[in-house]
């Protein structure tokens, strides 16, 4: 196998009933939030390897969303820079991270399915532009 670049690990629709808003009904009845996780990852060891510890744990992932989703937060701005700060601090190998929190039907006097906030920690060096569409 002749992977000699970097690998992206992405973490699509993690989904949480979570208390985030400046309003008191939002503390009080929760919303539901949707998160998106993106990380750039060295892969050429894991894609010979096939083996779990020369690569991130998928699952160390999700349980540092969650429990970054668990604090409440006034502002998705905060959610998402902590979740990025918890991911980086649990050392996971990342040298690229992007978070998206997307909050359901959010409190702005109308329509609207979905409010959303993207962080990122990194340069993507390989593609210089980088794609938000997760």
């Amino acid at each position: 196998m002749m992977i000699d670049r970097d690998i992206t690990i992405e973490l699509v629709g993690m989904e949480f009933h979570a208390f985030h808003g400046c309003l008191e009904s939002e503390r009080k009845d929760g919303n539901t939030f949707v998160v998106d996780f993106r990380g750039k990852i060295a892969g050429k060891k894991a894609a010979k390897s096939d083996d779990l510890k020369d690569t991130a744990d998928y699952s160390k992932i999700y349980e540092t969303v969650a429990a970054e989703m668990a604090k409440p937060s006034n502002l998705l701005e905060n959610v998402a820079g902590r979740i990025v700060d918890a991911i980086m601090g649990a050392d996971l190998g990342f040298w690229f991270v992007q978070v998206r929190v997307s909050k359901k039907n959010p409190p702005v006097g109308g329509a609207c399915s979905w409010s959303r906030v993207t962080a990122t920690w990194g340069k993507d060096l390989q593609n210089k532009i980088i794609n938000e569409s997760f």
